[in-house]
Parts: C-alpha cells; sequence; structure tokens
C-alpha cells in the first residue's frame, strides 16, 4: 500500500513540476497547450524512473555501487581531457569534445566498475554488510526456500531431525497464505493434507535443530506461487526444496538450485544387485501371470515370478534384474528353491 501512495506522489510531483517548468519557457505564453505538454513530459519521466527501479532492483548492489563509482570517474576523466582543448579552440567545439569524451569515459567506467568490482575480496564484515543490504544472506549461511508441496510431504521434518539439513529455512509467507487455503478447504482430501503441513512446520520448530524463518517478502506483480518461489530463491541467493517435478525442472532451468526430497530419496535406498538373496512378504498378485508382488522397508517394489500362491507368506527369492522408472525402482526375482517347491506342492 505504501509503495503504491509513493508511485502516485512520484506521478502527481512530476506532472506538477512538469506543467510550471513548460509554463515559463520563453515564448510559452503563446501556446496555451504548452505547459499541458510538460504534464505529459512529467508522467514520461515518472515512468521512466518506476522503469529503472524495476531494473535495478534485479542488479546487484556490488554492480550497482562499481558501476557509479566507474561512471563519475570516467565523466571526470572525460572532464579533464576536455579542458586541454578549451584554450585551443572554440566553445562549440569544446562543448562537443566534452560530450564526446563523457559518453566514451562514461560508458567505459559504467561497464568496466561494474564488473571489476565484485573481484575486490572485502573482509567478512564489510561483505556480510553488504549482503545483508542487499537482501542476500551472509556466505556461511545456506538458506532454502521451501514450497508447498515439500512441507505437505512430511518427510522434510525427519531429514531435519537427522541433522542432514543445515542453513536456515526459508518459508514465505504466501506458502503459508497457500497452506491455510489448504487447510480450510470443504475437499476432506486437501483439508487433512493442508492440516500436515501445518504440523510439519509446527514439528521442525519444536524440534530447533534447523532455524525456520517467515519471510513477508512478495511479488505482487507476479501471479504464480511457482514463479514466486523462484524469484526469491534468485534475489536473495537461496536453494529451493520441493516434491514438485515441473517445479523442479522450471527454477533448474533458470539457474536455481533444486533439493528434490524424492530424488534424496531415491539415492538413498539399498543398493541391490542380481544374485542377492532377499526375504520380503508377498502382499498382491502381479500384473502377469503367476507373479507376487511384495515391498521393501523403503517402499521399493519386488516383482516375484512363480509366487502368485504364495501371497501372505515371507519367501527368500534371489534377485534377476532391476528397472528403473522415473517413479522409482523395481525389482525382479525368482524364488530360492526351498520356496519354489513350496509354491509348486
Amino acid at each position: 500500500m505504501l509503495k503504491k501512495l509513493l508511485v502516485v506522489g512520484l506521478f502527481l510531483v512530476c506532472a506538477f513540476l512538469g506543467f510550471f517548468a513548460f509554463k515559463n519557457l520563453p515564448y510559452a505564453h503563446q501556446y496555451k497547450w504548452f505547459p499541458y505538454l510538460g504534464i505529459l513530459v512529467g508522467f514520461g519521466i515518472a515512468g521512466l524512473a518506476i522503469f529503472i527501479e524495476q531494473v535495478f532492483r534485479k542488479v546487484p548492489l556490488p554492480v550497482i555501487i562499481g558501476g557509479t563509482v566507474g561512471l563519475f570517474l570516467g565523466l571526470g576523466l572525460a572532464r579533464l581531457l576536455s579542458l586541454v582543448f578549451e584554450q585551443l579552440n572554440t566553445g562549440l567545439f569544446s562543448a562537443f569534445l566534452y560530450g564526446l569524451l563523457s559518453v566514451f569515459f562514461g560508458y567505459i567506467g559504467l561497464v568496466l566498475g561494474g564488473r571489476k568490482f565484485q573481484e575486490i575480496r572485502m573482509p567478512d564484515s564489510v561483505s556480510n554488510a553488504v549482503s545483508f543490504v542487499s537482501k542476500r544472506f551472509p556466505k556461511r549461511e545456506c538458506p532454502k526456500v521451501v514450497d508447498t508441496s515439500a512441507i505437505i510431504d512430511g518427510r522434510l521434518a525427519d531429514l531435519c531431525e537427522t541433522g542432514w539439513v543445515d542453513g536456515p529455512l526459508i518459508i514465505p509467507s504466501f506458502v503459508l497464505a497457500e497452506l491455510q487455503h489448504i487447510a480450510d478447504s470443504t475437499d476432506p482430501h486437501k483439508r487433512a493434507r493442508g492440516r500436515r503441513g501445518l504440523d510439519t512446520l509446527q514439528r521442525i520448530q519444536e524440534a530447533g535443530t534447523v532455524e525456520v524463518r517467515i519471510v513477508e517478502q512478495d511479488f505482487p506483480e507476479i501471479k504464480e506461487i511457482d514463479d514466486k518461489l523462484v524469484e526469491l530463491c534468485r534475489e536473495i541467493g537461496a536453494k529451493l526444496i520441493t516434491t514438485d517435478y515441473n517445479l523442479n525442472k522450471i527454477a533448474r532451468l533458470k539457474g536455481v538450485p533444486v533439493l528434490n526430497i524424492n530424488e534424496l530419496a531415491l539415492a538413498l535406498k539399498p543398493i541391490v544387485t542380481p544374485g542377492e538373496t532377499l526375504k520380503i512378504t508377498l502382499v498382491k498378485e502381479g500384473k502377469e501371470k503367476h507373479q507376487g508382488v511384495g515391498y521393501l522397508d523403503d517402499g521399493t517394489m519386488v516383482v516375484v515370478e512363480n509366487a502368485r500362491d504364495l501371497i501372505g507368506n515371507e519367501v527368500e527369492i534371489v534377485v534377476t534384474s532391476l528397472l528403473q522408472t522415473p517413479a522409482g525402482r523395481i525389482i525382479f526375482g525368482k524364488l530360492k528353491e526351498a520356496n519354489a517347491k513350496k509354491a509348486v506342492a
């Protein structure tokens, strides 16, 4: 709300100043419409200021500082060089030369200053202060923005309690609002998922192993929550924790590091090789004839040939092959001799 008032005030002030500036120009009294042209010019200047503000909002603070210093140094050098020719040439030529040198050295100073300033190594205290001003976190921290899907999933709380997750967890206010909306849904399944997400956040906070920060930063001009999450990660230099496949792809395409809980769970599944012996309980029939299906403790599906008659029993099998799918890993096996004879009998 405050920003909107400032924008309205900016347009009004610029229009007011433009009106009176054009009204007092020489010969302005000959054209009644001339002061109203000043209002349009004022509006244009205000719009240009807002555009520049939007562009510079995405530029890191060191680049702005370096570019500003370089610009002033370039303009100063241009002025010194133009003074050499002022005594030898006419005023018109000197003014033209000064303008040319200002554009040349000003551009070089702006570009080189913005790039080279980032290479300067500053003390940690100064670096952290600059990071705070530019809304980025100190380098010793590794902030992680958490999306709604990862909170509702519930496994994040277990990861935090084991100590595998470090750095502050950043929970945007718009994610909390989405969680509350889901928890208040009339659909019982959505309501249960939303409440599970709120319970997960409370569990992480009460455990105290990882700091949780609620940030009020929002992007009103962005409608989609996924786009807001990506923009927030880019602005504060954070990683994104999610279980959403599409958000995972979009964030990585835009250069945001992603920690996908599903990928982590897949990577932590126990390694099984062909020829290895396993004990599982068959719980249901398979798709093909005579197949039985069981599951490992981590949820990996195990398909056993010629075991349909042993459903409900614990059997010992020999792994024959593995199949990796986007949904996870499937293990194929056959019964050991004792179990095979029992199935035949």
